[in-house]
């Protein structure tokens, strides 16, 4: 496999965001090869052909190799789905052979080469970027970032990077194993899908990296501590450094707030936010049905509750009696938990 291989995870509701993922980090590293976790199916009359993509190659949730893929599909909406499969995927990636791995979110742009990541993987086998890199000073700022970041995680799992030795396949494996169980967003509980786990990540192996540069990662929880600026040459810088890529969470809503709380004013991040939406624009999913994804429904057309979800995760009885729970019929889940 070639040295370098950075993959996403997504729905086709996100398909937009991969295209303008792919195109940016093409942009800059042509050689690197691009992989799209999917995990989703076509509605009907929808096609989608990699071959007018940019990407090269698409690994679909069944090919993941999970056990019980059915009932562990169930137990996860989108967003947990898309983020559980991530680990799989790395580890995938190492066994094959690839030497490096990248993960970015499908809501990254990349704006400047990322061969830093590249030449620090020569001797760490991990690396990880903090939400925050030094602290805030506004008591508002500190309870949405500080605080912020000790409920969902101290590092943003929208990226990471891991060098095929001993010990990143060691975390690949602990990650793969823990997100194949506890990805979920249940914040009471000390769980955020991904990102909770990683918090233990410094202390369990010996090779974590902690990326302290502020042009990494770049977000609305980490705007008002790196602030935007074009140089008249149009390279964007963030907190004094180039800009490696900016995290577009949630663009069209509060990730959008936010960000333009913490803009202080500067037209620069507005620019960013208006690109990137005509990005969107220029990339928009044709023939895709509104509020798309194929795992939202039972085969009755019923929308799953959350509730369902639950439900069927924690309890053993209802695994055991519905071994797809997807199906409809008076002796299906559905119908049980809709009594």
């Amino acid at each position: 496999m070639a040295k370098v291989h950075c993959f996403t995870s997504a729905s086709f509701a996100y398909l937009d965001r991969v295209r303008v993922w792919g195109e940016t980090l093409r942009r800059h590293h042509p050689d690197w090869t691009l992989w799209l976790c999917l995990s989703d199916e076509e509605p009907p009359g929808f096609t989608f052909d990699l071959a007018n993509e940019p990407i090269d190659r698409l690994v679909r949730i069944e090919e993941l190799g999970v056990p019980d893929l059915k009932r562990w599909i169930f137990e996860h909406d989108v967003v947990e789905l898309c983020t559980a499969v991530k680990g799989q995927m790395l580890h995938r990636l190492l066994e094959a052979g690839a030497e490096k791995v990248v993960y970015l979110d499908p809501d990254i742009a990349v704006f400047d080469g990322l061969d830093p990541i590249v030449d620090l993987l020569d001797h760490n086998d991990v690396i990880l970027t903090p939400h925050q890199l030094e602290p805030d000073e506004d008591r508002a700022t500190i309870i949405d970032n500080e605080i912020g970041s000790l409920k969902y995680g101290i590092y943003n799992l929208g990226f990471v990077a891991v060098a095929n030795r001993p010990e990143g396949r060691r975390f690949a494996r602990w990650w793969r194993d823990r997100l194949r169980e506890f990805c979920f967003d249940d914040v009471p509980n000390g769980l955020f899908t991904d990102q909770r786990w990683c918090d233990h990540a410094p202390s369990f192996f010996s090779g974590v990296h902690i990326l302290r540069d502020p042009g990494y990662n770049v977000a609305s929880w980490n705007l008002s501590r790196r602030l935007i600026s074009i140089e008249p040459d149009g390279r964007i810088r963030a907190g004094g450094q180039p800009l490696r890529f900016f995290h577009f969470t949630k663009v069209t809503w509060v990730g959008e707030l936010m960000l333009e709380r913490y803009a202080a004013g500067r037209i620069e991040v507005f620019e960013l936010m208006r690109w990137y939406r005509e990005r969107l624009a220029e990339h928009a999913v044709a023939g895709l049905p509104d509020g798309w994804w194929a795992f939202s429904r039972y085969s009755s057309g019923n929308p799953i509750p959350r509730e369902h979800r639950r439900a069927y995760r924690d309890r053993q009885n209802l695994r055991e009696k519905y071994p797809d729970p997807f199906a409809g019929g008076a002796d299906s889940l559905e119908a049980a938990l809709s009594a």
